[in-house]
């Protein structure tokens, strides 16, 4: 089994959009053989034509409305109804990739007219189905394909996807230790994301108050996914990899030291990649055979080749 990514189908699957064509999305090529997608095109499945003439939302009073300027025709209810229906049967979705401004996958800068045309932008918002998307699973990743070209973005992306999907897999054993040894191996994750949820979960598994499994894993999924609810900071990092280079500083030599804090230093001011730091820190929990962190999710959170060579921060803000 893989982790399944419902995606618009006009990235890099069919040619879909409004004008016939299609969007060269790499990142699909990265990911297709640890992913599962289900391509879906919104507009397509209402009944609209490829191509076709283009669509927007307006807001009338006190709604946002689906519309096709050329024809007049408001398509809400149309959609609202397919993203309702379609979403019921998707349990077992683990993220969403969605077109970006678009005015049924957009989640977020969609541009909403005051009237069908010729009239100005007067705000921006959600598409419609992502909308529908955003309410109906807040908990899961869901990102534009544009904000992924952004490697801290998408390195949180992908490390909250999996997260939840191996969480999912391993509550199928129905097994407290399972559960235990599943936050063992991301304890350090959880202490570069945020330290105060780590110790809520931790208390979660302590299971003091001897709960059912059933309510100690809903407790404990609901406090993860708020902890991979924002982007985590490099200080937060920056603690996480020098409480690992603790177990083993007392291993190597000096120079050694002033090579691995340099590392460091250099991620600190954004002159280095995370993922150069954790190969590092990793190989000496390996050589000097640290049990306690041998496995710990925060050194391969998701597979590495869903990261490219090609990638950099120069959309960090987005």
């Amino acid at each position: 089994m893989r982790p399944k990514i419902l995606i618009s189908k006009c990235l890099g699957f069919e040619d879909c959009r409004y004008n016939g064509s299609i969007i060269k999305f790499d990142l699909v090529d990265l990911m297709k053989n640890t992913i599962d997608f289900i391509p879906i095109c919104p507009e397509v499945e209402i009944g609209l034509s490829v191509p076709r003439e283009s669509l927007r939302l307006v807001k009338t009073q006190e709604t946002i409305d689906l519309v096709q300027p050329y024809y007049k025709r408001y398509l809400t209810e149309e959609m609202e109804e397919y993203s309702k229906k379609v979403l019921e049967n998707s349990s077992d979705i683990d993220a969403f990739i969605l077109k970006g401004r678009s005015p049924s996958c957009g989640i977020k800068d969609v541009k909403i007219y005051s009237g069908m045309e010729k009239s100005p932008v007067i705000d921006k918002g959600q598409g419609i189905f992502a909308r529908e998307v955003l309410n109906k699973f807040p908990y899961l990743p869901v990102e534009e394909e544009g904000r992924l070209m952004s490697l801290r973005i998408r390195e949180h992306f992908f490390t909250k996807l999996y997260a939840i999907y191996n969480f999912r897999t391993m509550i199928k054993n129905n097994s407290i230790s399972e559960l235990n040894r599943f936050h063992a191996n991301n304890k350090y994750l959880y202490f570069a994301y945020d330290q105060g949820v780590k110790n809520k979960l931790g208390l979660i598994v302590a299971n003091h108050e001897k709960k059912s499994f059933e309510d100690i894993r809903g407790e404990y999924f609901i406090e993860m996914v708020e902890l991979f609810s924002k982007l985590p900071s490099r200080k937060n990092y920056i603690n996480a990899f020098q409480h690992i280079f603790g177990y083993f500083s007392k291993h190597i030599s000096k120079e050694e030291k002033i090579y691995v804090l340099k590392l460091i230093d250099k991620y600190k001011n954004n002159q280095l990649d995370r993922s150069a730091i954790t190969s590092v820190l990793n190989s000496y929990v390996i050589k000097y055979n640290i049990d306690y962190l041998l496995g710990q999710t925060i050194f391969e959170p998701f597979p590495e080749e869903l990261i490219s060579l090609m990638d950099s921060e120069k959309n960090e803000n987005l």
